[in-house]
């Protein structure tokens, strides 16, 4: 759980600021969704996970990453679950630039430093696509009793059917 301390928000100061006696102040809170939103936005993230591992709901993600701050600094520490058959250092490095990319981008805060922890591999995608495909061939069939057998390869699902007739 974050102490008060850790939701105390950041003041971030720029040189106009100094001219002009004005600060920007953001909440922690801000930082996460900016952090969340951005791992989402990668294609092969399944989603966040706490540091043991355990997939989190979307609305609970926060508890998957950990951010430092400092005046004009920061640095995220992420915790994910990335898409069967996806290559996962990719995956990996697109999160930390996209990161970085969008941290910087809203806030005009220096990122320092994007540490990924890839805590598993999801099979839930190609397990939907098996599923539905199976589901559409017994649609498919006529009233005659079919069976399906579904292969997943590579991001494709080759659906075969027999006559339970022709299986005896």
């Amino acid at each position: 759980m974050a102490s008060k301390k850790d939701n105390l928000p950041v003041h971030v100061s720029t040189d106009a600021e100094q001219e002009q006696g004005s600060s920007i102040i953001y909440a922690p809170e801000v930082l996460n969704i900016i952090t969340q939103t951005a791992v989402n936005e990668v294609e092969g993230v399944a989603g966040m996970c706490n540091p043991s591992g355990g997939l989190l709901r979307k609305n609970n993600a926060n508890k998957g990453l950990r951010i430092e701050q400092s005046p004009e600094e920061v640095s995220v520490e992420l915790y994910l679950i990335v898409e069967y058959d996806r290559p996962i250092q990719k995956v990996a490095q697109e999160v930390q630039e996209n990161v970085r990319r969008t941290v910087e981008g809203m806030t005009g805060m220096h990122v320092v430093r994007v540490d990924v922890h890839v805590m598993g591999v999801s099979f839930e995608k190609e397990n939907t696509v098996v599923e539905s495909a199976k589901k559409k061939a017994k649609l498919t069939g006529s009233t005659e009793k079919k069976d399906a057998d579904v292969k997943f390869e590579a991001g494709k699902a080759e659906i075969t059917l027999e006559d339970e007739e022709e299986k005896k």
